[in-house]
This record gives structure tokens, sequence and C-alpha cells, in this order.
């Protein structure tokens, strides 16, 4: 039955990066339509999935529930609109890369993501760290040195998704919401703000009333279910497999990403970007293996 429910959960988990890998082919259909616009749709359209989503599954009640808990506590409240923020100018860094043909450094942000996720636990949560991912850290600055120094370059695109991402893990850490309440929560928030953009930005155009069912308009609509059905999966297989697969599995959607820009998407891979990706995967490498040192260690101690 645990083994089951393992595979069931390695199945789901690995479903959802798969899913995030291969995100940048979806929002090439529609890059001729600035991004703010489509970061703009995305916010709307996945509160709308959202919304029905917890009508369909009977949880309306325990959302209002939430919400009436979450506003007598102001630190949430905090907590919450920050995520919102974070997260929205992830999805725009991250659109924006992938419709300016930067699918590369998307692929490069993700993969620094954990190692600054490491860095944020250290010095804000004062957690344990070992010789080994201190080292690769170490490594992963080396990396985008390098590249900034041989390429001329600086991966600002990949540092800002790296960053806003592992902000975002942090604050989701501090706040005990379900995946399915906390991003119906975040673009309840933004909602507002990207109804007024469309209204208001003059280049905030892409869809229309009429005809309504255009190519392009289906896309912004779909963007809502791409956002929310990955992190449903994730939610879903996370919680049934150890912490260490998870950390494992999470490489899947960057190396997708990479394989995209270099092969499919034809995008400029220089020696600089070999050598930087190089210090990367070495980096991980170390920070994989300290993850899968601990768990056993800790297998141990219970057994």
């Amino acid at each position: 039955m645990v083994n089951k429910s393992i595979q069931q959960g390695m199945i789901l988990t690995f479903s959802a990066y798969l899913l995030w890998g291969f995100l940048p082919i979806y929002w090439k259909q529609i890059n001729t339509i600035e991004a703010g616009t489509i970061l703009a749709h995305r916010i709307i359209w996945s509160f709308v999935f959202m919304i029905l989503l917890v009508m369909l599954s009977g949880k309306w009640r325990n959302f209002v529930h939430t919400i009436r808990h979450i506003k007598q506590d102001r630190k949430k409240i905090i907590a919450i609109t920050s995520a919102s923020i974070v997260i929205t100018l992830n999805w725009f860094l991250f659109i924006f890369a992938v419709n300016g043909g930067q699918v590369l450094q998307a692929s490069l942000g993700y993969y620094i993501n954990p190692i600054l996720s490491i860095l944020l636990g250290l010095i804000i949560l004062k957690e344990p760290s070992t010789k080994a991912q201190i080292f690769s850290f170490i490594l992963a600055g080396v990396a985008v040195i390098y590249l900034t120094i041989g390429y001329g370059i600086f991966p600002w695109i990949s540092i800002l998704l790296a960053t806003t991402f592992a902000i975002y893990g942090f604050l989701k850490k501090t706040l005990d919401l379900s995946a399915m309440f906390g991003l119906t929560l975040e673009t309840l928030v933004m909602t507002p703000l990207a109804i007024i953009y469309i209204f208001i930005a003059p280049q905030a155009q892409g869809f229309s009333l009429n005809p309504l069912m255009t190519m392009e308009n289906l896309f912004l609509i779909g963007g809502g279910i791409v956002t929310a059905i990955p992190l449903l999966l994730f939610a879903a297989g996370a919680r049934r497999i150890p912490l260490a697969s998870v950390g494992f599995l999470q490489y899947v959607a960057p190396t997708v990403m990479f394989l995209l820009g270099v092969f499919l998407y034809e995008e400029s891979f220089t020696t600089h970007h070999m050598i930087t990706f190089l210090f990367i995967w070495l980096a991980l490498a170390i920070y994989i293996y300290s993850i899968y040192k601990q768990s056993r260690r800790k297998k141990a101690f219970n057994t």
C-alpha cells in the first residue's frame, strides 16, 4: 500500500514538472501579444478556473471559512499579499523570457532556484546547512560570475526568476494553506489589478469579444488551466513521496526547458553557456547528494 502511494506520488509529481517544462511551447503560441497582457489574462483566468474548481469540489464553505480566518490575522494577510506580488512578478518574467527568445535564461533560473532557497533558509530561517550545500551555492555563484564576465551579459532574468520563486517558496512556508486555496487567494488578490491593466493599458490587446472563439482567446483563457493543473498535480504528488525525491524531480522542468531552448528554438548556446551550465549541474549534483545523505540518516535514525 505504501509502495503504491509512493508510485502514484512519483507519477503525479513527475507529470507536474514535465508540464512546467513544456510550458514555453504554450506561451510561444501567443508571443505576438505583449507579455503584460498575457500575464493579466493568466491571472484572471486562473482565478476563474480556481473558483470553479473550489465550488465543484464542494470546498466553497471551507474556502469562505479560510478567508474569514485569514482576515483576522494581519501577518497572514501580509504573507498572502506578498506571495501574490512575488509569484505575479515570476510569471511575468517567465512569459517575458520565453516570448523574448530567452528560454535558456529561464532554464538557468530554475536550476539556480533551489540553491537560492538554501541561502534563504540559512540566513532567514537559520536552518542548518551542510558543507556540501554551502559549496553548491558557491559553485552556482561562480557560474553566474563566469557567464557575466565571459559572455559580457549579466543573466538578470535567471537571477530574478530564481530569486522570486525562492522568496515565493519561503512565503508559502509561513502559510498553512492547501495548493487549491493558496492559488485561489493569490489570484484573487491580483485579479482587480489585472482587470484594470487590460482596460487602461494601450498595449493590452489580444482578447476580442467579437469573434470570441479565436485561437488567441482560447490560448489566453487556457492560460488559467495550464497554470493551475501542474500546481494541483504537484500538491497531490509531493505529499506522497520523500523530500529527496521531490528535490530530484524538480530538475525535470528546467532540463526540458534547456532542451527546448537549444534544440527546438535554436537559441545561442556558446562555450560560455556550456561551462556555466556545467558548473550549475555540478552544484546541483552535490546538492541532490547532500539531500539524499540527509534522508538516509533520518531513515536510519528512525529505524
